[in-house]
């Protein structure tokens, strides 16, 4: 077929063999030969060569073309024409033969024999796969200190990275990603649900199952909860760090609405609770691209592996009671974290506990306590704020100035640019006041001190009579509160006039049936408090109704 001999050998000497050998060929010769059948390693260009062999075959055996031709046809050398076909005639390889081979089988057909050299010391990847995902570690640190330790002649850097790659690629899909350890906890809730039977009522319900896994140890976490809302969301994610025993400096949820405000792609925003819990726990949330599961392809496969690992086994169990649900999802959730890995050394736990836990943050003293955020405005008429119809107090400067509710179970908190400035107990009472002295305008907390009790008792201290127009006063008002102002205006002549000046007119305005504030205030001002009484209108009978003075008013 060639126009002089030609020796093909060592198609495939780049490939490497199993652990520890490299491929060779008997007579030392074909160095070359790797050039003109695969000029890159690889599974595209292995598809490549298999493609030419069978086309340059066809065009040699059915279309009778020369070889300058066939490498016109194919864009290639004529001699790699010739090297091609040499291949093949030194194999015994047909047309029909080669059409009939599969890529895999046609490469098997064509390798010649290799001499197997064990020379190389073999790494332990999965350890190298293991110790990627602390921080800071690189393949160039660790094929150093493979280098140094190696019994043998070691890989060089790129075949030390080639063959790791290629153990990467036999493990699971979901081992493929390389996650540094104690950075992240993806958090999802899985799609299928568990009955649960209601002892009070006897119904079914569906309770649904939260899962949260660690990224560089696969570490699961699962509970029960009645529904998806925010508030199971969030106690869920308080039970979870709290199973880990720290925390992680990211938090990876899906998008949900019972979490996330706004699903954006770019700059995603976590509803007011989720952004109060990562600030608790010191730590930050960085949501999933909305439609791209591959984001959270930790918590897809732990979801799937709890429906397979644990709900699957407890599909024909009965259960009455949420609690008892997640006790047997407890107990399964040890073995699946206590369970050996398939591919890889040590189970989810113990890569945990190497892993994780000495990178991860201290849990904070106390959990999270749920709380819903909620905008309000301070009103201008009484410097309060209402929530579910109770009206709680603000500092007064705040009057007209919009403010944020934190909410709890018991505790209602206004706070203002981030800053507490007012913490008051709940309170169910609609319509209802809680106010703080301390809230309050300096006159409006001298007022609230006041008591009809208190105001008789100092008018007393003044004179029988002064106590008398305070009295009166208070007895004309609806509510004994708007006669407050009054009985002080009337009470602070004293410091003016003196207490004896004040009880004496306050004696004459009982006598001319005027006893209110300001006819006192005229009388002080007149000095009429200091002119005597005509006898007969000190005797005289007072008149019993009010409206009606009389002559002695005038005289």
């Amino acid at each position: 077929m060639l126009d002089k001999p030609f020796k093909i050998v060592g198609i495939l000497i780049w490939a490497v063999g199993g652990d520890g050998a490299v491929c060779g060929d008997s007579t030392n010769q074909g160095g070359y030969a790797r050039s003109f059948l695969l000029k890159e390693s690889g599974v595209p260009a292995q598809r490549i060569a298999m493609r030419r062999i069978r086309e340059i075959l066809r065009l040699k055996n059915e279309c009778a073309l020369t070889y300058s031709q066939i490498a016109r046809a194919l864009g290639m050398s004529k001699g790699s024409v010739a090297n091609y076909l040499s291949l093949a005639e030194a194999a015994g390889l047909t047309l029909q033969g080669a059409a009939a081979l599969d890529d895999v089988a046609l490469l098997a057909k064509l390798q010649p024999e290799r001499q197997v050299i064990a020379k190389y010391a073999v790494p332990d990847f999965a350890l190298v796969h293991r110790e990627l995902k602390r921080k800071g570690v690189t393949l160039q640190l660790l094929w150093e200190e493979y280098r140094d330790a190696a019994q043998g002649v070691p890989y060089s850097r790129s075949r030390f990275c080639e063959r790791y790659l290629q153990f990467v690629r036999s493990l699971r899909r979901s081992m493929r990603q390389s996650h540094v350890a104690g950075e992240k906890l993806f958090v999802d809730y899985a799609g299928q649900t568990v009955p649960v039977i209601d002892t009070s009522s006897g119904e079914e319900r569906r309770a649904h199952v939260f899962v949260a896994v660690w990224g560089a140890s696969n570490f699961t976490y699962a509970e029960a909860t009645w529904r998806e809302t925010k508030a199971d969301w969030i106690a869920a994610h308080v039970n979870a760090l709290a199973y880990a025993g720290g925390v992680p400096a990211l938090l990876v949820p899906d998008n949900p609405k019972a979490l996330i405000s706004e699903a954006n792609r770019y700059e995603p925003e976590p509803n007011r609770t989720y952004q109060a819990l990562a600030e608790h726990y010191g730590c930050a949330v960085l949501p999933a691209r909305p439609y791209k599961p591959r984001d959270k392809a930790k918590v897809e496969a732990g979801v799937q592996l709890v429906e397979r690992w644990i709900l699957a086994r407890l599909r024909q169990r009965r259960f009455y009671g949420l609690a008892e649900l997640n006790a047997a999802i407890g107990e399964l959730l040890e073995d699946l974290n206590n369970r050996p890995f398939q591919k890889l050394d040590g189970s989810r736990r113990s890569w945990f506990e190497l892993l994780e836990r000495p990178a991860l943050r201290p849990l904070p003293p106390m959990p999270f306590e749920y709380a819903e955020f909620k905008r309000a405005r301070v009103s201008r008429l009484d410097y309060h704020v209402e929530f579910e119809r109770h009206y709680y107090s603000v500092p007064h400067t705040l009057v007209g100035e919009e403010v944020e509710l934190r909410v709890t179970h018991t505790i209602v908190e206004v706070l203002y640019h981030h800053r507490r400035v007012a913490s008051h107990a709940r309170s169910s009472v609609r319509g209802g006041y809680t106010t703080v002295p301390e809230h309050m305008p300096a006159s409006h907390r001298a007022h609230r001190a006041w008591t009809p009790q208190r105001l008789l008792q100092w008018a007393g201290s003044i004179g029988v009579a002064t106590q008398s127009v305070v009295k009166r006063i208070l007895d004309t008002k609806p509510h004994p509160e708007q006669g407050y102002r009054a009985c002080l205006g009337l009470l602070a002549l004293a410091r003016k006039y003196g207490e004896h000046r004040l009880d004496a007119a306050c004696k004459r305005a009982l006598a001319i049936d005027a006893p209110s504030r300001k006819s006192v205030a005229s009388i002080l001002a007149h000095g009429l408090d200091q002119q005597p009484l005509p006898h007969s209108l000190f005797g005289a009978e007072l008149p019993v109704h009010g409206n009606v003075r009389g002559p002695k008013y005038y005289h």
